[in-house]
């Protein structure tokens, strides 16, 4: 008999605990709310968005900016359609400068860049924003000289930077010469080739420029948009990859993913610590390490990192919202994407020839992501 009652009494409370787990459910579907609910940050859930309840309504996401992160942002967005349907992410690929202006316009949800916003666009912006590094990345000097064939060109800041600056406009000049003892460089003028549009490929780059030559930081500086001193523009890094392509003779500056599939020359640039380093992934991870100080905005440089095998042109690049946000819905679906992003999302990164994020930076991601808001209440 007694044991008898230890069984009913074990039913009765399985049976009250399905009935309380049944009115749970039936009121989460009376709310509109579906999937799996966990804890933020539940360690038993993995890294990605599965932990969070599904979007319950059709959502189109609209971001526009950095053509350097295109490839990488067009891959994450067929794949986080494939895997939440009703989150649909637009991306325009329309350069740095203009996906900044247009987050402050109030016409997209995000803003990309490989540069963070100057403090004279922070004031600008309506709201305070949030700098979320998404991946990381090299920008390559790509040359187009048949005479070297597969061989690797060497060049340093400081070359670049006359090359830029219009004051080196040979081929075959000492300085270059020099470093290249080996390469049969051509007697033949060299063809500039920047970016014609705001670029946060063209910051980096300025940026490494002004790091190696007093000369370039007092003359042209570090921005996205810049007076070029010589040279032909071209619009995206599509368009310098395709301009260098068809000119003989010709340098220029992409982001690397846009060198390896054009089948570029890639130069291979000397970093502080006297090595000429080609840009790769191992490399571009070597110039990470040295982001240990990590400032509270994340809006941290990485160029001419004086780290062994560093690559010098190496930089992390941004997703750019503004804090509070008007449609809770939207801020739900670009919270949840953006936490996928930084976490299931990285293991896209590699293939198309980006770094993935190192870990610290990934929980400085995670603190920021967090403080998306709707109505003063974090969405996550």
């Amino acid at each position: 008999m007694r044991k008898t009652k230890n069984n009913k009494k074990t039913h009765s409370w399985l049976e009250r605990t399905l009935q309380a787990k049944t009115l749970v459910l039936i009121a989460l579907n009376i709310l509109g709310v579906s999937g799996t609910l966990a804890c933020k940050g539940d360690k038993g859930s993995g890294t990605g968005v599965s932990s969070f309840a599904s979007v319950s309504k059709d959502v189109t996401i609209q971001g526009a900016g950095a053509t350097f992160q295109y490839p990488l942002m067009s891959k994450w967005a067929q794949e986080y359609n494939r895997q939440n349907p009703n989150v649909r992410i637009n991306y325009q690929s329309v350069g740095s400068g203009a996906g900044i202006r247009q987050l402050i316009a109030g016409t997209v949800h995000f803003g990309s860049s490989d540069a963070p916003m100057t403090d004279e666009q922070l004031k600008e912006a309506k709201m305070p924003v949030l700098h979320i590094p998404v991946t990381l990345g090299a920008v390559a000097v790509i040359v187009n000289l048949k005479e070297i064939g597969d061989r690797p060109l060497r060049l340093d800041g400081s070359i670049l930077a006359d090359i830029f600056l219009g004051k080196i406009t040979k081929w075959n000049d000492p300085k270059i010469a020099q470093i290249n003892p080996e390469v049969p460089l051509p007697d033949k003028a060299i063809a500039v080739v920047h970016r014609s549009d705001g670029s946060g490929t063209t910051f980096i780059f300025a940026d490494f420029l002004a790091k190696s030559s007093e000369e370039w930081r007092t003359k042209v500086g570090v921005s996205t948009s810049l007076n070029w001193p010589v040279g032909l523009g071209a619009k995206g890094n599509e368009g310098v990859s395709g301009q260098v392509l068809q000119m003989p003779y010709s340098i220029g500056y992409v982001e690397l993913t846009y060198a390896l599939q054009n089948k570029l020359n890639v130069a291979h640039i000397k970093n502080p610590s006297g090595e000429y380093v080609p840009p790769s992934l191992e490399t571009v991870e070597k110039a990470a390490t040295i982001a240990t100080s990590l400032p509270e905005d994340l809006r941290v440089f990485i160029t001419n990192a004086d780290a062994p095998m560093a690559y010098p042109i190496s930089s992390f690049s941004w997703v750019i919202v503004y804090r509070d946000q008007k449609d809770c819905a939207i801020a739900t679906a670009l919270a949840r994407f953006l936490w996928w992003a930084v976490h299931d999302g990285q293991q896209f990164s590699a293939p198309l020839h980006y770094a993935p994020l190192p870990k610290e930076m990934v929980e400085r991601c995670e603190q920021k992501i967090r403080q998306i808001a709707c109505e003063g209440k974090p969405v996550l």
